[in-house]
């Protein structure tokens, strides 16, 4: 197409070198003795250069084990140096990043494998046995088997290797590309919940990486001088690119290294290491409330605590602009397509209850539902604060609308441009939503997802059980918990044999085994069989308050 000006350098340019690497490599050059990384528990620490020399010596190490383009690295990496590391690498020679939960039972790991197919998969020590046994189930294991992170001194599984002696050796000097890169490439895929135990793979393109960077650095606003915490895993979208790894690291941002959430160590680390920017899931902001009214510590130097997953009531609210920060933010959005609608300081307490309003780049509607088909991006629902329909995202700059090998889900959630979430709510006349329910009936626990279907799948394998519901109750800490709804074959059946059951499951991750228990003769369905989980959840809540459901150890 012809153009009233040579665009051949302009395309050329931006096309191949407007990449998240290159944006980290100008900070290497600019802030080279600026510490990048802290690691408390360990004491270590990273400034620019030393970052880039370890991810340096991950990228020859990855090239000698036969990585190279389009070849994946998988992760089940708890929020550790080598996350960051593998953050940076495998993009050195062209690979995929594919982190993982770390949650994620053998079983289930074993089939993101099968799907993937990583070259090289490395893992925290403390789920080396949960490793060791997906790399022997999978049918196509990785051809190298990393142990990192090793902070207790343990064994490394019989052929696998420590982290240490992967990269022992290996220069610190930037590798030679073989190739020439492009915005297009896939750099990042990551994985999202689905309604069977393999999760869904979204495919992230490195121009999404630097979009997704630039979204955060002008909504917080974020700066080479912010010390950020994202108290949450480094896996999710929210948590390598919500103050994690890719923003921080493109900005030239110093990162505190959280492995877990702990709520007063947390508190001390942000007065101790000058953090500015705290990232959580908004449970744990009750936490910290609470931990900070019985050992106060100074959060003085706070530029803003961000929290993504699920809005927050409004009394909660002002209780936490009182007690923790007056700079709140509250992010709304997907795994595809990153946060999409964002409370600022402004919007609360007021708005609290709702998800904000679309953010820059991106918009949010909510359009009608029907049974049969999609609803077109244009047939909105009215702006009444009443009118429930299903909340979409046009997000070009931070998705791919793209799964890996799975052309069935990208035909259910993307068209003209738009995802359609399958999140429920309403909207009034300044656009902003809220959420109210889910057209698949998602259980989300402590900012994981869970899908009933999966979960009655494993129940009903079990001898005892004739049919069985899931569905989500109410939860103080998680947000909400996984309750069972079961009808015995065997009137011996107790909850603590379901309990040991589901635990011992291969295909069951902790987090998504159920928490509450109750038999019934009858489960709700339609006349044509299908379950209803809707009427189920409002039973198991009334059943909740009533204290008609039997709790489990998990």
């Amino acid at each position: 197409m012809a153009r009233t000006y040579n665009d051949e350098m302009f395309i050329d340019t931006f096309e191949h070198q407007y990449t998240w690497l290159n944006g980290f490599l100008r900070n290497v050059r600019r802030y080279g003795s600026r510490q990048a990384m802290l690691d408390p528990q360990t004491g270590r620490a990273w400034d620019y250069r030393a970052l880039n020399a370890e991810a340096n010596r991950l990228a020859h190490a990855l090239r000698g084990a036969g990585v190279g383009k389009d070849d994946v690295v998988m992760t089940t990496l708890m929020n550790t140096p080598e996350f960051a590391f593998t953050y940076i690498g495998p993009r050195k020679i062209g690979a995929i990043l594919n982190p993982a939960n770390f949650s994620l039972s053998s079983g289930e790991l074993a089939l993101l494998m099968d799907h993937n197919r990583p070259k090289v998969y490395i893992y925290s020590a403390d789920m080396r046995e949960t490793a060791a046994k997906a790399v022997a189930a999978a049918q196509y294991p990785p051809a190298v088997a990393v142990m990192a992170d090793n902070l207790s001194g343990a064994a490394v599984p019989e052929g696998h290797i420590s982290y240490e002696d992967f990269v022992a050796g290996q220069p610190q000097t930037d590798p030679t590309m073989d190739f020439r890169p492009h915005i297009y490439d896939e750099v990042l895929r990551l994985c999202t919940s689905g309604t069977t135990a393999l999760p869904k793979s979204a495919a992230l393109n490195d121009i999404n990486e630097v979009l997704s960077a630039h979204d955060v650095i002008m909504h917080y606003p974020l700066n080479c001088n912010d010390v950020c915490m994202n108290m949450t895993p480094w896996f999710h979208r929210g948590g390598c690119h919500c103050g994690g790894p890719g923003p921080s690291f493109y900005v030239g941002a110093s990162v505190v290294v959280c492995r877990s959430f702990i709520p007063r160590q947390c508190l001390q680390w942000v007065e101790k290491y000058g953090i500015t920017f705290l990232m959580g899931a908004p449970s744990s902001l009750e936490m910290l409330a609470r931990t900070q009214e019985r050992h106060p510590v100074d959060l003085s130097q706070l530029r803003g605590l961000v929290t993504m997953g699920a809005p927050f009531e409004k009394a909660a609210c002002e209780r936490y602009l009182k007690v923790l920060t007056p700079n709140i933010f509250n992010g709304y959005g997907t795994t595809e397509t990153f946060w999409n609608s964002f409370l600022r300081p402004y919007d609360l307490p007021e708005f609290a209850g709702t998800v904000g309003g679309s953010c820059i780049d991106d918009e949010v509607r909510v359009v009608r539902v029907y049974e049969d088909h999609k609803a077109e991006p244009d047939d909105l629902v009215p702006t009444d604060n009443e009118t429930v329909g299903e909340i979409i995202i046009w997000s070009p700059a931070k998705s791919s609308y793209s799964y890996y090998q799975n052309p069935a889900e990208e035909e259910k959630k993307f068209y003209k441009g738009w995802m359609y979430t399958g999140d429920l709510g309403y909207w009034g006349e300044n656009l902003y939503i809220t959420v109210n329910g889910r057209k698949d009936d998602m259980i989300v626990c402590s900012a994981e997802n869970v899908y009933p279907s999966q979960v009655e799948e494993v129940l009903n394998g079990c001898d005892k059980v004739a049919d069985c519901m899931v569905t989500g109750v109410p939860d103080r800490v998680r947000g909400q918990a996984v309750a069972a709804y079961v009808v015995k074959s065997d009137p011996s059946l107790t909850v603590e044999e379901l309990v040991a059951y589901c635990q011992g499951s291969a295909m069951l991750s902790a987090y998504k085994c159920p928490r509450w228990y109750r038999f019934v003769d009858e489960l709700p369905h339609t006349a044509t069989g299908k379950k209803m989980h809707y009427v189920l959840k409002q039973q198991a809540e009334q059943d909740m308050a009533a204290g008609l459901l039997i709790r489990g150890t998990v």
